[in-house]
């Protein structure tokens, strides 16, 4: 007896078209994982093998941390490390905090304004403002070469506040009136009855928003001119998309340079890496409420 049930209209696949989704998707997670596993096997691999095969490894033959080692010794990676983790710690919190007050406040029928500031905050969706505008804005309120600057203007993500606003929708409004009944306030229902709800939807925005602050690049180039301040997504961009050597902060040269910047990659990569497994079981659940509610 078949261990999945297929519906009536459906009928069971045949042998061939099975197989053929099996090598399919075979296919795709070989493209998928052998550029992955070639970077980490090059930021691994002996730097004179590195050099041999013209900057590439699958398999080395004698495993070399050397680059590691070397990359975080104190230098630009180091620091562009530290950069990164205060600026994402920071900024996921205060754009989680913004979104869900913001979002709660939306969702409430009785909101007084609530449609017309709806309005306003998908309008700026639709017609975001240019790069000439914010940078004059950020320059203008004194931003310019703080972390503040990769931080305040991206505060709230309005693709993030629809998901969050359609998920509040979709509590029960007899829970919301119980507690109003109880004589709970507004805050006391956010903290108490939504919050707990919400768990995987504050999850999905929460993880939505770290990696935006954890990949930010492009807007430091812009606003620091103290390159002691770049978040790793910029020097990933500039030492490794651009080809700049490492060589400040101590970085040696006994570690290939394909190696050192394989290394960068596998850095810059690896917290996400890392934190996606544990939240993905929300993904479906936060995602999908929330849009097919707004």
């Amino acid at each position: 007896m078949s261990r999945y049930a297929y519906p009536a209209w459906q009928g069971r696949p045949s042998l061939v078209v099975r197989t053929a989704k099996i090598i399919a998707l075979a296919v795709i997670v070989a493209l998928v994982i052998f550029p992955l596993w070639a970077v980490v096997s090059t930021s691994l691999a002996d730097p004179q093998q590195v050099i041999d095969n013209g900057g590439w490894v699958i398999w080395p033959s004698q495993w070399d941390a050397g680059a590691y080692r070397e990359i975080l010794d104190g230098g630009i990676v180091t620091r562009a490390l530290l950069v990164s983790a205060g600026i994402t710690a920071v900024g996921t919190t205060l754009s989680l905090t913004c979104t869900i007050g913001l979002a709660y406040a939306l969702s409430r029928p009785r909101l007084y304004g609530g449609k017309p500031l709806l309005l306003l905050v998908l309008f700026t969706f639709l017609f975001p403002p240019g790069m000439v505008p914010l940078f004059l804005v950020v320059n203008g309120v004194g931003l310019f070469d703080q972390y503040a600057a990769l931080v305040l203007p991206f505060l709230i993500n309005v693709f993030n506040l629809v998901v969050m606003r359609g998920f509040f929708q979709s509590i029960p409004e007899e829970l919301l009136e119980a507690a109003r009944l109880d004589g709970a306030g507004e805050f006391a229902m956010l903290r108490r009855i939504v919050l707990p709800l919400s768990k995987a939807v504050i999850a999905v925005v929460g993880l939505f928003y770290a990696v935006a602050y954890w990949n930010r690049f492009f807007e430091a180039i812009i606003y620091f001119n103290d390159q002691t301040k770049w978040p790793i997504g910029t020097v990933l961009r500039q030492y490794v998309t651009g080809g700049a050597a490492l060589a400040e902060g101590g970085e040696g040269t006994v570690s290939s340079p394909q190696s050192i910047q394989m290394a960068v990659v596998v850095l810059a990569t690896l917290p996400i890496v890392c934190v996606y497994p544990f939240l993905q079981r929300y993904f479906v659940k936060g995602v999908l409420t929330g849009a097919l509610k707004s």
